[in-house]
């Protein structure tokens, strides 16, 4: 039983050392494969060791041929055999398998000497040595006719690859993975760092997330979600930062970059997309604004309120605004009556009455790395005297309640001075090009102006109220008569759906449910928060919405702005000759809708302080 175990041991033995030996001979170089055969005849020339002693040592035997040879008979089992279709490249039958000789293949490019991984069993190509010392070249042998069989069928190989790499170990070389974003184009891998998802909120609580570049101003934004709501872009929608945590909101200037504001926002907080008509009032009524005891360049000077603004959009000479404020004391809840100094250089409150020498000037708060918020409950949330409240905060994520300066005006208008004197001071000259860039673009271009057709030219405005129809030459004339027209017009086209339809309601109620359509009618909502809408889009003259009563559920209720104060006055309903009408004036003008009476308002002061300019709007993104 030994002599049979140990007849086998060297029958396997030596078909081991005959394998090696045949299978390493195509992979290495003439030179070492007569070198490997002579040490093979010199070691026969040796005693023999035992079995035993041959089982010590595991021999190595490479497979690299008999996979080949395998895939080999894959391919050509699982393939049908091709003619080939140039049988004079090779001089070959035409039922032989094409193939390319070595000479008409290009030279390979010059590689550098690979290195091996280390963890995988794959030898790149290049010159390499062994732990014996001894160097051997390893070089891929690829299946005959893999060039042309790639060319011919490129499925093949593709899927012939892709049936190995499931195979492959966990751990394989971090060079055989593909990564599908480091084989990317450098411009689209650009284009990805410079976009980012910022997500806005409107008035009613929608929101919608925009991809936007990083570079991209509030001002392109807000253009951006004009054109995505279908609004009209008439330059006073703007990008409000918001903190609901803090009770504080600021409206952003055209030239900031969002993606760098919403970086010093903490997580709560949020944008919201709304109207600001009141964003560059003063530099179209700068007279409004300052009075004369606010600004300390208006007591030294004999020039009018007019001059003001150049001196404000100047760097060298700006004016100081002065005046007392209420500010919050820093740790405790009470707030302190103190007479504050706006400088280009900070703001700075007297410790000595109205002093403002330099050693009675203490500094409250830096305007280069701070922006001023309203306080949107400083009574509740602060224990504000008011509701006129403003705030400086730093630009940064993580603000503490000790670097935030609460102030509080005594109304709104002397906050309103305030917070516009507080931004000509930080931006100056950038806030102006920011009011003038829409105006430009509204204007025509010089020697540019585009044609007109002859249609066009040959368009003008008639009258046809008598026998024979005129032209009328008085422009005012022709736009009232346009006016009348899209009334009439508006009226048909009631009618016309009245009569079309199945709707079993009469006129009357129709006209009187027509203005819930409308923009400007917010509905039931309270005085407080129709003051409140008006508030946060600017108190401007002419700036108003309508609204359901609360004390007559019949009536109605229309809010305006005037002189930055906020009035409401009532609309009642009235009967004559059995049909409904509106009046807002005790019956002596009469509209049969809610329409017609803020389309007569809109062109006629009547009895309110001035005529109807701009409505609040709330849009849903």
């Amino acid at each position: 039983m030994n002599n049979d175990i140990n007849s086998s041991v060297e029958s396997l033995n030596s078909a081991c050392n005959m394998q090696s030996d045949t299978d390493t001979a195509p992979l290495l170089e003439d030179g070492q494969h007569a070198s490997n055969q002579g040490a093979a005849s010199s070691s026969r020339g040796q005693p023999q060791a035992s079995p035993r002693q041959k089982m010590q040592r595991s021999q190595p035997v490479h497979i690299l041929r008999r996979l080949q040879e395998e895939d080999q008979q894959l391919r050509t089992a699982s393939l049908p055999a091709i003619p080939n279709p140039f049988p004079e490249l090779t001089g070959a039958a035409p039922g032989s398998p094409p193939s390319v000789a070595p000479s008409s293949l290009p030279p390979p490019p010059s590689q550098p000497p690979a290195k091996h991984c280390g963890r995988c069993e794959k030898w790149i190509p290049g010159e390499n040595t062994r732990g014996n010392g001894k160097r051997k070249i390893w070089r891929w042998q690829f299946p005959p006719g893999f060039q042309l069989s790639k060319l011919t069928r490129p499925g093949l190989w593709t899927k012939t690859t892709a049936r190995f790499s499931k195979k492959q170990p966990k751990n394989q070389c971090p060079t055989d993975t593909v990564n599908p974003v480091a084989r990317m184009p450098t411009s689209q891998m650009e284009k990805l760092r410079l976009r980012k998802d910022v997500k806005v909120f409107s008035e009613d609580g929608t929101s919608k997330v925009v991809e936007i570049l990083t570079d991209m101003t509030a001002r392109d934004l807000c253009q951006l979600l004009v054109y995505k709501s279908h609004c009209v872009d008439d330059n006073s929608w703007t990008l409000v930062e918001h903190h609901p945590q803090l009770g504080l909101e600021r409206c952003l200037e055209d030239h900031e970059i969002v993606v760098q504001v919403e970086s010093t926002m903490p997580s709560e907080s949020k944008f919201l997309f709304r109207k600001n008509y009141a964003k560059y009032e003063f530099f179209k009524n700068p007279v409004n604004f300052f009075p004369d005891q606010m600004v300390n360049w208006c007591q030294q000077s004999n020039g009018g309120q007019a001059q003001l603004l150049q001196n404000f959009l100047n760097t060298s000479s700006c004016p100081e605004i002065q005046g007392f404020l209420q500010v919050k004391e820093v740790g405790r809840k009470s707030w302190k009556k103190l007479y504050v100094c706006l400088r280009r250089s900070g703001l700075y409150y007297s410790t000595k009455g109205t002093s403002k020498e330099p050693r009675h000037l203490q500094l409250l708060a830096d305007l280069e790395e701070s922006s001023i918020f309203y306080l949107i409950a400083g009574k509740k949330q602060y224990n504000a005297p008011n509701e006129h409240g403003m705030c400086i905060k730093p630009n940064k994520a993580k603000t503490e309640m000790k670097e935030l300066r609460l102030l509080c005006a005594e109304d709104e208008q002397i906050r309103t001075c305030w917070m516009t004197a507080f931004r000509l001071l930080k931006y100056g000259m950038l806030l102006y090009q920011n009011y003038r860039i829409p105006q430009r673009k509204g204007l025509p271009p010089p020697f540019n102006a585009p044609m007109r057709s002859v249609s066009e030219n040959s368009l003008v405005a008639m009258d046809f109220s008598g026998q024979i129809g005129r032209v009328i030459d008085n422009p005012a004339e022709a736009q009232s008569a346009a006016l009348e027209e899209g009334h009439a017009w508006r009226k048909r086209s009631t009618r016309m759906n009245i009569l079309s339809s199945q709707s079993p309601l009469h006129p009357s109620t129709l006209n009187a449910v027509i203005h819930r359509t409308q923009h400007w009618f917010h509905g039931r909502i309270s005085r407080e928060e129709s003051h409140r809408i008006i508030k946060q889009q600017g108190l401007v003259d002419g700036l108003f919405l309508l609204r359901d009563s609360q004390s007559n559920p019949k009536a109605f209720v229309l809010t305006l702005c005037h002189h930055q104060k906020i009035k409401n006055f009532q609309i009642l309903p009235c009967e004559d000759d059995g049909q409904t009408f509106f009046t807002l004036d005790d019956g002596n003008t009469k509209f049969s809708d809610l329409i017609q009476l803020v389309d007569f308002y809109q062109l006629n002061k009547g009895v309110l302080p001035c005529k109807l300019k701009h409505h609040c709007i709330r849009v849903a993104l």
